[in-house]
C-alpha cells in the first residue's frame, strides 16, 4: 500500500463531512459576481468539524444511546458549527505535546471564535464559528 492508498479514506471521510456544509458555508448570493468573491470556508469548516468531532467521541466516552449530535447554523458571514454529546468533560485548550493538544489548537486557529456551553440536561455543546471576515458577530438568538 503506498502513501495514495493511505490518503484515500481520509479523503473520503472529509467528503462526506463536506457534504452538509456546503450550504451553510456558502449562503446564497442573487449576485453572481460578489458570490465568487466570498471566500470558500469549506476546508475551515471540515477542518474544525473534523477535529470536534474527534474530540467527541476520543474524549467524551458516553453511554451507548447517548450518541454525539452535530448542528450547522448559518451566520450572515459564515457558520456556527456545534458538537453535542452527553459527557461534562469540557475541552480545555493546551499546549499540544506527545499526548496531544493538537485538535482545540487547530480549532482555535481557523475558527473565529469557539466555546464550550452546558446543555438542557446531560452533556455539553462544543462550537465554532468560521465566518468570511475573521470578525465575531452576534450570534443569532
Amino acid at each position: 500500500m503506498d502513501a495514495e492508498d493511505d490518503r484515500r479514506p481520509v479523503r473520503r471521510v472529509r467528503h462526506r463531512l463536506a457534504l452538509p456544509l456546503q450550504r451553510y458555508v456558502q449562503p446564497p448570493v442573487p449576485d453572481r459576481a460578489r458570490a465568487q468573491k466570498l471566500p470558500d470556508l469549506t476546508d475551515k469548516a471540515v477542518s474544525i468539524l473534523s477535529e470536534l468531532l474527534a474530540n467527541a467521541v476520543v474524549h467524551a466516552r458516553v453511554p451507548p444511546g447517548r450518541e454525539i449530535e452535530t448542528r450547522f447554523i448559518r451566520m450572515s458571514t459564515g457558520v456556527r458549527i456545534e458538537v453535542h454529546d452527553a459527557s461534562d468533560e469540557r475541552p480545555v485548550l493546551r499546549a499540544p505535546d506527545e499526548s496531544g493538544g493538537f485538535g482545540l489548537q487547530l480549532v482555535d486557529s481557523l475558527s473565529t471564535r469557539w466555546g464550550v456551553e452546558e446543555r438542557d440536561g446531560v452533556g455539553k455543546c462544543v462550537w465554532a464559528d468560521v465566518t468570511e471576515t475573521g470578525v465575531n458577530e452576534p450570534f443569532p438568538t
